[in-house]
Parts: structure tokens; sequence; C-alpha cells
């Protein structure tokens, strides 16, 4: 369909939304709440992944000094962490996948 007939097409329909004669379309997001996690969970997550405190604080992008307190319940994680956390409780293997943690054969 050629450009014109888009517009044309377009404008009559903003014309019918201002006559009442159109409904505008409208998308609802909803965005789910952060998750917290307990020390034992972080733990769990991070064992899940095989990863060593060193490399999932790597992957973390947090010093291990910051994975260690969590651990031990000194701190907890806040706001990306936390969905990073999440993340990776869904699918342990999110790491690789997400070409953040990668492996390489010796």
């Amino acid at each position: 369909m050629p450009i014109f007939d888009d517009i044309k097409i377009g404008l009559g329909q903003a014309i019918d939304f201002e006559k009442g004669k159109l409904k505008a379309k409208t998308t609802t997001l909803t965005i789910v709440p952060i998750d917290r996690f307990t020390p034992e969970e972080i733990k769990k997550i991070r064992n899940s992944t095989g990863l060593t405190q060193l490399s999932f604080a790597k992957y973390m992008g947090v010093s291990v000094k910051t994975v260690e307190a969590w651990e031990a319940g000194r701190n907890h994680p806040e706001g990306t962490a936390c969905r990073l956390l999440a993340m990776t409780k869904r699918d342990p293997s999110f790491p690789q996948k997400s070409g953040i943690v990668v492996t390489s054969a010796k």
C-alpha cells in the first residue's frame, strides 16, 4: 500500500476518534515487583549456576565482599541485582545464555 494511502487511513481514523466513532487502542503494562532474597536463597541461586563467589560477583557486577555479605546476611541486594538474581533463579543457565558468562575449553 502506498504511503499516501496509509496517511489517508490514519487521518480518517484520527477524525473518527475525535468524533467518538472509534476507540483508541491501549496497551497496559504491569511491572512485576522486585523480588527480595534471603541469604540462603542467594547462595542456592549461586550454587545452582555452578559459579564460585568470585565468578558470581563478576557476573553480578559487584565485589566478592558484596556477595559474601549477601550470603552472610550482612547486606542485601537491591534493584537491578534483585532482577538479575530473579532471572538466574528462574533459569540457572541464564548467565551463559545471556552471554555474560562465557565458558571456553582449554
